[in-house]
């Protein structure tokens, strides 16, 4: 019989646990901070993530593109078949 766990109580610990080696918290999951520094210093880490985000993201974009050149040139380079003629019969 398999080991079945029960689902955990908080629905937020799995993303708790995702996030948390990544040293980022949850957004709207902290406590709010009065602090004027401190949420500088938050908008400055999530302004930091956006532009890595945002640099992955046209990564990926620009792998896309290679990938469809190169599938529109392999498609340019494959002889193109001749329907053949119907026979008259």
């Amino acid at each position: 019989m398999p080991d079945e766990t029960p689902p955990p109580q908080d629905p937020f610990e799995m993303f708790r646990r995702l996030w948390g080696p990544l040293n980022v918290p949850l957004p709207g999951m902290a406590m709010p901070t009065f602090d004027p520094r401190e949420v500088e210093k938050r908008i400055g880490e999530m302004r930091s993530l956006e532009a890595w985000l945002q640099m992955n993201l046209n990564m990926i974009r620009f792998s896309i593109q290679g990938l469809e050149v190169q599938k529109a040139a392999l498609q340019a380079m494959q002889p193109t078949k001749q329907p053949e003629e119907k026979k008259d019969g």
